[in-house]
């Protein structure tokens, strides 16, 4: 578990996000302190018994934590205040524990020492939240299939994974052994989470799946899926591939995923090897659209085209692949296992991977394509609010600007570079030095002035803690063009390409006036290439 950084672009720039108030509540589910720090995640052993009729689930969590700092004898764990804690154990003993909102500070009998490893186990019970919109508003999904079997699933993101398992619920710390996930539930249904099987024991009413995982999770990532599944899969170039399917869907299951393949093979050549070999890969069809959910994918695109039928860019190539099952599995580099520390930072999530469909329509249709798509992303676009939220209140920023935005952020930083080998190298290079690693803005930032030896800095400031984008400004004075950067940013300099008489120029403007080589007397023939820089222009 890495040390808690220090945000020093968001000092610099916290005036530009919007005024919002938190409460206490906010804070002890999205900040550090010592009750949190004190100890590092090894293993979450997680069984739940789940109650469709009441809606309800019991389980337990076994916490195999090991104590990093001194003079430790509270910590905290998070679970929802509507959930019922029956008892916290540890060494055969019950815990004295108190709850703050969805916070829930446990008293050992004694002071722990640095360097040791304990376990406790957490049980409890009660009616988890449910989402009213999932995957966007976080909690169980209880659901029917077109037969009327139960089908039952769970989103978190952002809302938090406390809301139906105890957990030390902040992106800092995921389980360095990974975790198994134990689902009792009806004979009639199948229980299916991350991983892989490793054991199914029938009772009399009820069976337990028992899955595991080898890696590292986040706790938004640990799912849960209840349906009437059947099962299909094979091994693809080493990688497992599993698929969980409602039994109607079958048959235009087996075709559809298809697609997986030539997604992986893009992927694996930009990004590096699937980063949870050990885990497999998996599609679980779900009741809602879709979620990340490591090595355990939420599917819930009706097996269509788009994004439910429906092309987002506007340009006709959205309609050439299936939105969730490349984007979400995209985000298995991005989000699952390189990890924001604080979902204020969730651009590194949404942005890389949304990226990745960029990547993987140039894969299979061409560069031109890609671009193409790309551009078509800005008609989600607001620029109201910088999609960099607020740090240690569980806060992410407040619009969809994170996706297209990020996107478009990472597509200028490419043309910015101009050099393709460099890109790509350089998105290889992050993917696989942060491989199952916690990051945030600033080592990003650093990572990529290092590798690409130049001063991104302003560039990043820009696109990423203000609304606006760059305005390139353009007038004729005595027949000649001036240029120059508009921006929230001083001393902004990133350079442009230019188009003009048909030839291509790269200007390098900054927040001063420069005189061009260009003689004309109309400015609509001096065509910057803002398919290739997300800005806006102003002519004069």
């Amino acid at each position: 578990m890495p040390k808690k950084s220090f945000f020093l672009l968001f000092v610099l720039f916290s005036f530009s996000l919007q005024a919002q108030k938190f409460t206490r509540a906010d804070s002890l589910q999205g900040s550090l302190r010592h009750e949190r720090t004190a100890y590092d995640v090894l293993r979450y052993d997680l069984t739940i018994a789940v109650h469709p009729k009441e809606r309800k689930i019991v389980g337990h969590n076994k916490i195999t934590f090991k104590v990093v700092e001194k003079e430790v004898s509270t910590i905290q764990i998070d679970l929802f205040e509507n959930m019922k804690i029956d008892s916290i154990v540890w060494e055969g003993n019950s815990l004295f524990y108190k709850r703050e909102f969805n916070a829930v500070f446990v008293d050992f009998p004694q002071v722990l020492v640095n360097g040791d490893t304990h376990e406790l186990a957490f049980y409890y019970s009660g009616k988890p939240q449910i989402a009213k919109r999932p995957p966007w508003d976080g909690g169980f999904v209880w659901s029917k299939d077109s037969n009327d079997k139960d089908w039952i699933g769970v989103a978190v993101q952002g809302t938090g994974a406390s809301l139906w398992y105890p957990v030390k619920d902040h992106q800092t710390d995921e389980p360095d052994n990974g975790a198994t996930i134990t689902i009792i539930a009806p004979n009639s249904l199948m229980g299916v989470s991350n991983g892989r099987l490793i054991e199914t024991i029938k009772a009399d009413q009820t069976t337990a799946w028992k899955w595991e995982v080898k890696n590292p999770i986040n706790n938004y990532n640990i799912t849960l899926n209840i349906g009437d599944y059947v099962h299909f899969g094979e091994n693809y170039k080493g990688l497992d591939l599993n698929y969980y399917i409602l039994k109607d869907n079958l048959s235009k299951a087996k075709s559809h995923f298809e697609e997986v393949k030539p997604m992986l093979d893009c992927f694996q050549s930009k990004f590096g090897k699937f980063p949870f070999w050990e885990d497999g890969y998996k599609l679980i069809e779900t009741p809602y659209l879709g979620m990340e959910h490591q090595s355990g994918i939420s599917y819930g695109n009706k097996y269509l085209k788009g994004y439910l039928g429906q092309d987002i860019s506007d340009t006709g190539i959205g309609m050439l692949f299936d939105y969730i099952t490349i984007h979400e599995s995209g985000h298995e580099w991005f989000g699952n296992s390189i990890t924001s520390e604080d979902i204020a930072d969730m651009w590194i999530h949404e942005g890389f991977t949304t990226y990745t469909e960029g990547v993987f329509i140039e894969c299979q249709y061409g560069y031109d394509q890609s671009v193409k798509y790309m551009n078509g992303k800005k008609i989600n676009v607001l620029n109201k609010t910088p999609i960099v939220g607020q740090f240690g209140v569980n806060f992410k920023a407040s619009n969809s600007d994170m996706y297209g935005k990020g996107a478009l952020f990472l597509h200028t930083l490419r043309n910015v570079i101009n050099n393709d080998d460099l890109w790509w190298n350089l998105l290889l290079d992050f993917a696989q030095t942060y491989r199952h690693q916690i990051v945030n803005t600033n080592m990003v930032l650093d990572f990529f002035n290092k590798k690409t030896e130049l001063d991104l800095e302003p560039i990043f400031k820009q696109y990423l803690f203000h609304p606006d984008v760059p305005t390139l400004e353009l007038k004729i004075k005595r027949g000649k063009v001036y240029y120059r950067w508009q921006s929230n940013v001083t001393d902004f300099n990133m350079p442009i390409d230019v188009k003009f008489n048909n030839e291509l120029t790269r200007w390098h403007p900054d927040n001063d006036w420069q005189q061009s080589n260009f003689k004309t007397k109309k400015l609509k023939d001096v065509k910057p290439m803002d398919n290739n820089f997300y800005i806006h222009i102003k002519r004069y």
